[in-house]
């Protein structure tokens, strides 16, 4: 096929108007243009660098070649950098840099570098395997396939490098065609291939083996999101980076189908939709994605824009840009930049979300930029890309993470691999100084861990989530029950409360990771974190605690890592143990004053003082604020029974008192 004839299909793109988007750019982004354009000034000169928004292995250092590609080369301990190699992701840098300046080195370069690839890289030669697996195959029938559209027109892009271009990408798809299975079915590297092979057969000269890379490649993604994607949207491996990749993928296909009028099966559209509103809801208010799992801290609201464009909806634009940014108009388009604009912006109604399927509890004070974010996590690991992180809480408030998790770094199997997996790198407990989740590997585990009692409740100001594990059930010494209960009171108070039910005697640690964006001071039972935007303040309430601040590391993208400090607590018990934690929240210089303190649980029917192992409560005075928390270990109301607490009367499991509000009969119950 000649170059003139492959863009001359009749077919729709994922651009519309190169030219105009790239005037566009120029006006609207300008910044933005001169970074696409250094970066691939870079290229041209065989300079490497992993660093756009969405490479999902970043690396810092760039890797130079003085002559000839080595395609294979592997210049660290860690194959990942081949592997993002060959996905040529950096070739729409070439290509928006050629759109934007019409210089032909940028145009040559793809051409030259793509026909050196295709020349040397081949599928059946063992020494490339690690360039043909099918999740690299898969991306590159996306990034070849977007970056050759930039090139239209150019004197580089003879018939001869299109015709090996087709040929290539021919390749690419009778590969995909050839390989189905258990693991793709399950995997995001499935999504990935089969989104590519569904590309291939809409981009690809029309014949018919095409249409049947297009029916093929749905058929197989109509199952993968159908089993990898939970009822409520989340993508099972836990991880929101790849939880985006796989949106991303499917956002392409539905866009595709649409335009090209495909008709897609229905599970694709109606839960691509899904997967859109759990980013919205998991997004943090300054945008970007938690780093829980296998994740970097990206910002989404580019894939927001998009969903927001394709399905027309106004919540996911209030998580996405007033506008579309640089990276959305070269995706959608140049048309899509009024009709995006003619889409009202709606802030969603709720405060608190639960994705319950998945585990994962979101809470936040407002929808505003500045607004107070929490995150608690009670599900499945989500196999090799989650971490051992049951029971783990974010906290974000004023536009920057207080409370983190730390990322993912590497994965290589390698301690750090680890030091960033393990249950210490996130904020959770553990027993004895073990392990709930045994990690075998880098990807694989030989113990697991159940997560067990998740409940949620958003009641006015206060949000609350309960969860618990398995992970210790099985201990020499005698099994405990770990369970953790989060209490959001809106919007600057947190209580956390974690219990361990068991019967013999054992010592517990608790992990606060804080952001190195402030400062981290205190000792015994009270820290404070203060920086440029916040003043928050953590004490401890319960038994003798022996706590230390130590030096950890968080990884806010792939092969980099920053220094910060954690918080670690141990303290031992014999039988029941139970351990309350108040978080406060304040701009920085402006902490109000705080009092927190232990208060003792009557019987109203017995008039008896409960046992802590029933019951206990807390008086938390926040300024010109107080509350008065209740929260019960067992049942206790035989034969009929209600409880006082500090003149509060009330029953449940969980039940607060607004007392500067003159509340003290009732309150409102969130578990029972």
């Amino acid at each position: 096929m000649g170059t003139a004839d492959f863009f001359h299909q009749g077919k729709h793109f994922f651009m519309d108007d190169r030219d105009r988007i790239a005037e566009y750019a120029k006006e609207k982004f300008p910044e933005e243009c001169r970074e696409r354009i250094a970066a691939a000034d870079d290229i041209v000169r065989k300079k490497f660098t992993f660093n756009q928004r969405w490479d999902m292995e970043r690396t810092e250092k760039p890797v130079v070649f003085e002559d000839e590609i080595d395609w294979l080369r592997q210049p660290s301990d860690d194959p990942e950098w081949i592997y993002a190699f060959n996905r040529m992701h950096f070739w729409l840098c070439l290509g928006q840099a050629y759109a934007l300046t019409k210089d032909e080195k940028y145009a040559r370069a793809f051409a030259s570098q793509m026909c050196h690839w295709v020349g040397h890289v081949k599928r059946e030669d063992p020494k490339c395997a690690k360039a043909w697996r099918t999740i690299e195959a898969g991306l590159r029938m996306e990034y070849w396939m977007r970056a050759v559209c930039y090139f239209e027109g150019s004197r580089a892009l003879t018939d001869g490098v299109m015709d090996r271009f087709v040929a290539s990408m021919t390749e690419h798809a009778e590969y995909i065609m050839g390989i189905y299975d258990s693991y793709n079915l399950m995997s995001n590297w499935g999504v990935m291939a089969n989104h590519g092979l569904f590309i291939a057969g809409v981009m690809l000269p029309s014949a018919p083996r095409t249409a049947e890379y297009r029916r093929e490649a749905l058929r197989r993604l109509e199952q993968e999101i159908r089993i990898q994607v939970y009822p409520d949207g989340v993508q099972w491996e836990q991880s929101p980076m790849y939880h985006n990749e796989v949106l991303h993928d499917f956002l392409e296909v539905v866009l595709l189908g649409k335009r090209n009028h495909i008709e897609l099966p229905e599970p694709i559209a109606e839960k691509t939709k899904d997967m859109c509103f759990a980013a919205l809801y998991a997004q943090k208010p300054d945008g970007r994605e938690l780093c829980n799992g296998d994740s970097d801290e990206i910002d989404d609201r580019d894939l927001l824009s998009e969903g927001a464009y394709i399905y027309r909806d106004g919540l996911l634009k209030h998580g996405g840009y007033a506008h579309l940014d640089f990276d959305a108009v070269w995706d959608l388009g140049y048309a899509a930049v009024k009709e995006y604009d003619a889409i009202p912006a709606r802030e969603p109604a709720v405060t608190g979300t639960a994705f319950r399927d998945s585990g994962n509890y979101y809470f936040r004070s407002d929808w505003s930029r500045g607004a107070s974010f929490l995150h608690f996590h009670c599900g499945t690991m989500g196999a090799g890309h989650g971490h051992s992180d049951q029971l783990h809480f974010d906290l974000f408030s004023r536009g920057e993470d207080i409370l983190v998790d730390g990322g993912r770094f590497t994965y290589v199997d390698k301690p750090e691999r680890y030091e960033f997996k393990d249950p210490s790198a996130h904020n959770t407990t553990t027993v004895d100084g073990r392990k709930f989740t045994v990690c075998k590997d880098s990807w694989e585990c030989s113990k697991l861990c159940r997560p067990v009692n998740q409940k949620f409740a958003d009641r006015g100001i206060y949000g609350y989530a309960e969860g618990g594990h398995l992970g210790y059930y099985d201990l020499a010494g005698g099994g405990v029950f770990v369970n953790r209960r989060i209490l959001f009171i809106r919007p600057d108070i947190l209580v956390v409360v974690d219990e361990f039910y068991t019967g013999g005697k054992h010592r517990y640690q608790q992990y606060f990771h804080f952001s190195n964006h402030g400062k981290v001071s205190g000792e015994g039972t009270s820290f404070a974190y203060v920086s440029a935007k916040n003043s928050a303040r953590l004490k401890l309430l319960g038994p003798t605690f022996h706590t230390r601040l130590v030096p950890t590391r968080l990884s806010r993208h792939y092969n980099c890592a920053e220094n910060n400090v954690t918080l670690q607590t141990e303290f031992s018990g014999d039988g029941f143990a139970s351990a309350f934690t108040v978080i406060t929240l304040d701009p920085p210089g402006e902490a109000e004053n705080l009092k927190v303190e232990k208060i003792p649980v009557r019987s109203n029917f017995k008039n008896l003082v409960f046992k802590d192992s029933l019951l206990e409560a807390i008086d938390v005075r926040k300024g010109s604020r107080m509350f008065t928390v209740v929260v019960a270990h067992q049942e206790y109301a035989s034969p009929t029974d209600t409880f006082c607490a500090d003149g509060c009367t009330g029953f449940g499991t969980v039940v607060v008192f607004d007392r500067g509000k003159g509340e003290t009969e009732i309150g409102t119950a969130l578990a029972y």
